[in-house]
């Protein structure tokens, strides 16, 4: 078993597709372990989130956008729980999604591409540790 995080971001809550995104994880025999609904993710929190990427053209782009407005945090868990949510978000940039794949379905670009999730065992593990440390 393996342990990843997705987040809906604020481009799918404000369309309110966050419910769809939820059944696909599950629909895909991933269990949801835990939730966490934040209004508005801190800047700190997401400064130490996209750490990986300061530095970076689109670093202060992505702050800018994942604090802009609220954000559902989903720890999940299952066999090859990575890839599963990598292949059922699609890739990075909606226009080169695969059809069907939430980005695909929801994307707009850049930054809103309507979920994130964890691209590595270490990722997962760092993420899930900022998003849920509180708990």
């Amino acid at each position: 078993m393996e342990d990843t995080l997705a987040l809906i971001k604020p481009d799918a809550i404000r369309m309110e597709v966050w419910l769809e995104i939820i059944d696909s994880y599950r629909n895909a025999g991933l269990e949801i372990v835990k939730t966490k609904l934040m209004p508005f993710m801190e800047k700190g929190i997401a400064e130490r989130f996209y750490q990986e990427h300061k530095g970076k053209d689109f670093f202060e782009k992505n702050i800018s956008f994942i604090t802009s407005g609220p954000v559902i945090a989903l720890h999940l868990r299952g066999d090859k729980a990575i890839q599963k949510v990598r292949d059922i978000n699609g890739t990075t940039d909606p226009k080169k999604a695969l059809p069907g794949t939430i980005r695909q379905k929801y994307g707009k670009g850049g930054p809103e591409n309507a979920v994130h999730g964890s691209n590595s065992n270490e990722s997962a593990k760092r993420e899930l540790l900022i998003i849920f440390c509180d708990e």
